[in-house]
């Protein structure tokens, strides 16, 4: 199946100001999640039943990028700082209805 990678805005947001190395890092795990996106750790979310997180070290600290997958559509949510401990993650998701109709 070939899956369609979608962005949020508040992804976007977020990797607009990383640098060259971290950006490369989110790129090539975009494409591992291209090719098999189940690969990863599931999450719990009360919204969704496939939400999934990459661990990243960006920048010498730890992050979760969180993805959906909503088939055909892989729904690239946010980045969040492991300090954070998922608390904000249902805010995130609320807003994969609100901008990309799906």
């Amino acid at each position: 199946m070939i899956f369609k990678i979608n962005f949020l805005q508040s992804f976007l947001n977020q990797t607009e100001d990383l640098d060259r190395k971290s950006r490369k890092i989110i790129h090539d795990k975009i494409n591992l999640i291209k090719e098999n996106p189940y690969r990863y750790k599931r999450i719990h979310s009360n919204s969704y039943s496939r939400v999934f997180r990459i661990r990243l070290k960006i920048k010498s600290k730890e992050k979760r990028l969180i993805y959906s997958v909503i088939e055909p559509n892989i729904v690239l949510v946010c980045l969040l700082d492991r300090k954070k401990e998922y608390k904000d993650i249902e805010k995130y998701l609320s807003k994969i209805e609100k901008e990309l109709r799906l």
